[in-house]
């Protein structure tokens, strides 16, 4: 028997000699009915329905560890079962018509099951709201570890870093194109100046969102340092990395911010770069990454006639 299983073993036991004892009631006092005579599409339904809950008891017991919530859901659960089991055999004992105990046991367990299945599924409503209250404490612990930024909801500098060691073996292994795309805020600090710190890290927050949206759901986004952010592009060529950088860009400019003291829009602006890696290790890659940045942010030359 399974390990879950026989922490429920009495459950079943339990379930095992009611069912047993329902089939030597009626045998007891009634009288076989002729094959001939059974009602197949009664038989089909109400035994059907019953070996379909007994397959959920099966399933409850097997993804469950005993407790309150268990006892309650599979309490709730035999006990449709039995009203079912009884209605089936029916079908198959034919009982005087001086018996009215029969009823009783077709019809009583159902609505007991119902309340106790419903007070089931309230705690374990209640059970579940507390692993979700538990989970969040622990996402917050873990965002809180050093590869993950503290300000926004994204892996930094040295989560990027081995996200990218990852993806360069795993685009030289399948032989697949691979791009980086640099987004830098131009002339942040004035936000920081302006505004406060805090006012700084809420557009660095939203901005974090709006860039998500414009990614795939493949594409990864870290904050690589202060207003500067990187997305990892796998499975991407440089003229498509080109077309999403942009994209990024146009989102930076139509983010419509408004400051959380006077309302006012803040117009944000910022650059962008593109480069795919070739035989390039992390730093490397990264490295031409700053590099085509700064080509990136120099003003044009100015012709002369």
């Amino acid at each position: 028997m399974p390990p879950l299983f026989k922490l429920h073993a009495w459950k079943l036991a339990g379930l095992f000699l009611a069912a047993n004892f329902g089939l030597l009631a009626y045998l007891s006092v009634g009288s076989l009915v002729a094959v001939g005579e059974w009602n197949w599409s009664d038989i089909g339904g109400e035994g059907g329905s019953a070996l379909l809950v007994l397959l959920w008891i099966g399933l409850l017991l097997k993804s469950r560890p005993a407790g309150q919530v268990t006892t309650l859901l599979f309490a709730g659960l035999a006990c449709l079962f039995f009203s079912l089991w009884m209605d089936t055999l029916d079908e198959f004992v034919q009982l005087p018509e001086t018996i009215t105990w029969d009823k009783w046991l077709e019809s009583g367990p159902m609505p007991v099951g119902f309340i106790l299945m419903t007070l089931g599924i309230y705690h374990w409503h209640r059970e579940q709201l507390a692993i979700s209250a538990q989970m969040e404490k622990r996402e917050r612990l873990f965002r809180e570890h050093r590869l993950f930024d503290k300000v926004t909801p994204l892996g930094g500098a040295e989560y990027l870093r081995l996200q990218l060691q990852q993806a360069l073996q795993q685009a030289h292994a399948e032989q697949q194109a691979l791009s980086l795309v640099m987004i830098d805020l131009d002339n942040f600090s004035a936000v920081n100046r302006q505004y406060g710190h805090s006012e700084g890290d809420r557009v660095l927050q939203v901005l974090t969102q709006a860039l998500l949206l414009n990614l795939r759901r493949q594409d990864l986004l870290c904050r690589l340092a202060g207003d500067r952010f990187v997305a990892l592009l796998p499975n991407t060529g440089e003229r498509q990395a080109q077309q999403l950088a942009s994209e990024l860009q146009n989102a930076v400019q139509h983010l419509a911010y408004k400051s959380s003291q006077q309302g006012e829009r803040l117009h944000l602006q910022a650059s962008v770069a593109v480069v795919m890696a070739m035989q390039d290790s992390p730093e490397s890659l990264l490295q031409r990454l700053n590099h085509a940045l700064a080509r990136a942010k120099q003003p044009p030359q100015i012709k002369r006639a």
